[in-house]
């Protein structure tokens, strides 16, 4: 019996415990659940005869250690801070490691004595990063087998409400980490590459620079500028690449009315507001304009921000309840974006019959035996219910099919690594179009590079 440790029993876990448990008597395995909230353990792991669910405080290192000590492979589900305490466990006990987080330089400090130790510590094995990751650098290594050198990528992501349940003028519901949303694009300009230039977008300006893209099957979306896409340029190999851009994809729409909370100062984390533990939605709003003895809130708002009254952004607010004077923020010490979650959440939080959709889309333009080519390449997965939601699909799939795949010696380079290898990303990409997940390629004209374009 081989123990695999799950750390972790956030909201995709469910989806990897059920791919492990699934594969757990053809492949000899126990799952160990470990997390602080045993209930919700008990919960996920009832459903499994070879699950077992435990309690743990990650910061009890006794407790921690005998875990990671008798497992055969370690999975960190944890917060990403987190992970380097396991990870330290991990090369102690000479266990292999595998998260869905970005690779922090506290974990990359490790690479040296991970690789030494002969382990695995696989990261960035989720939707994104992970997914993105694996389908990018499976096409771009493709087209530079065949000759053909890079010129343009391009990549979006984006986690949205399915069709059948977008039911509000946002066309979004949160699927994630409300906060991470509220606090998007913040901490810097939006870094990329665009023909050759260096391009810079500061917060202020995000949302209001946006590219539209046509999904078959799903229409029309629009996706602004992550925060640093030049990164990539190392990570897959594209130094030569004229064109870098990364973003986040919502419905058509979306950016210029969130824009609206931008220009108000809603979504600023960096100051506490008074008293807003008792402050209502109305008196919310009411702090970020200008004090009228006359005019209405409402009136003020409209006046600020130029908005008409037929407009469909003024419908748009409306429907969040910004001026609704009954119902309150209900926090102590708040700052101005954790208010903005509050109300957000009203409304966009998913409802128990609802369904979850993730987007992804790639553009790779390139150059071979002199003529220039683009493949477009898209994938749309729709979640089930709210357990095994497209979210939780998208990131504990890649998890368990490389826990199983490092388990079984089909993965076997070692080191602090994220999935960019043939050895990774193929046999983990092929076993994921059974789950439905699958990428639709189009040869499309290329984009092109003019040199009198700046």
């Amino acid at each position: 019996m081989r123990n695999i440790l799950i750390i972790g029993a956030g909201k995709s876990t469910a989806q990897l415990i059920k791919y492990l448990a699934e594969n757990a008597a053809s492949e000899d395995l126990h799952l160990v659940i470990a997390d602080r909230e045993l209930e919700n353990t008990k919960r996920l792991a009832k459903e499994w005869a070879c699950a077992e669910a435990i309690q743990l405080d990650v910061a009890n290192t006794e407790a921690r250690q005998c875990l990671v000590n008798n497992a055969a492979i370690v999975i960190s589900m944890l917060p990403a801070r987190l992970h380097i305490e396991i990870a330290r466990d991990c090369l102690l006990f000479k266990k292999n490691l595998v998260t869905a987080s970005y690779i922090s330089e506290e974990m990359a400090a490790l690479n040296k004595e991970v690789t030494a130790s002969g382990l695995i510590f696989m990261n960035e094995i989720g939707l994104d990063p992970g997914i993105d990751h694996m389908s990018a650098m499976r096409v771009i290594d493709r087209i530079r087998d065949q000759g053909g050198k890079i010129l343009l990528f391009e990549s979006f992501c984006g986690g949205l409400v399915a069709p059948e349940s977008d039911d509000n003028l946002w066309n979004y519901k949160f699927t994630w980490n409300p906060r991470n949303v509220v606090l998007a694009g913040q901490g810097g300009a939006a870094e990329f590459l665009q023909e050759g230039t260096y391009k810079y977008i500061p917060y202020q300006r995000l949302f209001r620079r946006t590219e539209f893209l046509d999904v078959e099957g799903y229409g029309r979306f629009e996706a602004y500028a992550n925060r640093n896409s030049l990164k990539y340029r190392s990570i897959y190999g594209l130094e030569d690449v004229l064109t870098l851009y990364r973003g986040t994809m919502r419905r058509v729409g979306f950016s210029r009315a969130w824009n609206l909370f931008v220009q108000l100062g809603m979504t600023d984390d960096s100051y506490i507001l008074q008293d807003t533990e008792a402050m209502s939605y109305r008196e919310f709003t009411n702090l970020f304009l200008p004090y009228s003895p006359t005019d209405s809130v409402q009136l003020k708002l409209r006046h600020m921000l130029k908005i008409d009254q037929d407009d469909l952004l003024w419908d748009k607010l409306l429907e969040l309840n910004l001026f609704d004077e009954t119902k309150k923020i209900g926090l102590q010490q708040a700052t101005p974006a954790q208010c903005l979650q509050r109300i957000l959440e009203d409304k966009w939080t998913l409802d128990h019959s609802d369904k979850d959709m993730i987007v992804m889309y790639h553009k790779f333009g390139y150059e071979r035996d002199g003529e220039q080519k683009q493949i477009d390449a898209t994938m749309v997965s729709v979640g089930e219910n709210q357990t095994y939601t497209a979210m939780a699909r998208t990131v504990g799939l890649p998890v368990g099919i490389a826990a199983l795949k490092i388990l079984n010696g089909i993965i076997t380079k070692p080191g602090v690594q994220l999935p960019v290898s043939k050895e990774v990303y193929n046999p983990i990409l092929d076993e994921l179009v059974s789950y439905g997940i699958v990428f639709k390629e189009y040869e499309v004209p290329y984009l092109g590079y003019n040199p009198h374009h700046q």
